[in-house]
Order: structure tokens, then C-alpha cells, then sequence
């Protein structure tokens, strides 16, 4: 129970496990678990969530037709420009770049930050 509360109860029972196997102790894994149980013992910091992730959020709009064909190159300067989003997390909250690059020179035309996304 001292290793656990140590721990600041973020141990769990494979944890706890090598923690007794480093003093000395040779507990087998099983009995570790219903040791737990019984205490009513559980690491709650790093449970896993229940469910699978589904980023569904309803009907989609329109879908662009697919006018580059994978072709992410172009033959004259602001002929062909492209965006894309990319997540950040920063001092625990979320922060979207989304950058306009000329696919001439892959120079940056143009970018903006935001907390969300819209």
C-alpha cells in the first residue's frame, strides 16, 4: 500500500509489480490484481477511456473534386495555391495553424492562428 501512495496512486498493477520485484519481492502478477481489487486499490490517472474513437460529426458537405490529381507542383508562381490544418497543443489547450502555400516554391502566402477551429 506504501508504494501505491507514493506513487501519488499512479501506479498500476504491472507497476506496482516491478516496484516489488526491485525490493526483493517476487509477487506473481495475478495475485497483485485481486490484491487490488479486494483494497479496492485502481490507478486513475491513466485508465483508458471506455468506447473507440469516431471523429463521424454528422452529414458532410460537398466534397471538392480532386482537380490536382496528387500533382503538388506548379510551373508558374500564384498559379496553384493549397492549405491544410495542423493541431498544436499548447500549455494543455489546442491551436490550429493553417498556412496558404504557393505550390510554385512552396512559399507561405499567408497563415493564421486559432485557439478553434472554424
Amino acid at each position: 500500500m506504501t508504494i501505491f501512495s507514493k506513487s501519488f496512486e499512479t501506479y498500476g498493477y504491472r507497476r506496482l509489480k516491478m516496484a516489488l520485484k526491485s525490493k526483493g519481492y517476487i509477487v506473481n502478477h495475478k495475485k497483485i490484481l485481486r490484491l487490488t481489487k479486494e483494497l479496492g486499490v485502481q490507478c486513475i490517472k491513466f485508465r483508458t477511456k471506455n468506447g473507440r474513437y469516431s471523429s463521424y460529426k454528422g452529414t458532410v458537405g460537398k466534397i471538392a473534386d480532386n482537380v490536382l490529381k496528387r500533382n503538388f507542383h506548379s510551373l508558374q508562381a500564384n498559379k496553384l495555391w493549397c492549405t491544410d490544418v495542423t493541431e498544436f497543443k499548447v500549455n494543455g489547450q489546442k491551436l490550429y495553424l493553417s498556412p496558404i502555400i504557393d505550390l510554385y516554391n512552396d512559399e507561405i502566402i499567408s497563415y493564421s492562428f486559432k485557439p478553434i477551429l472554424t
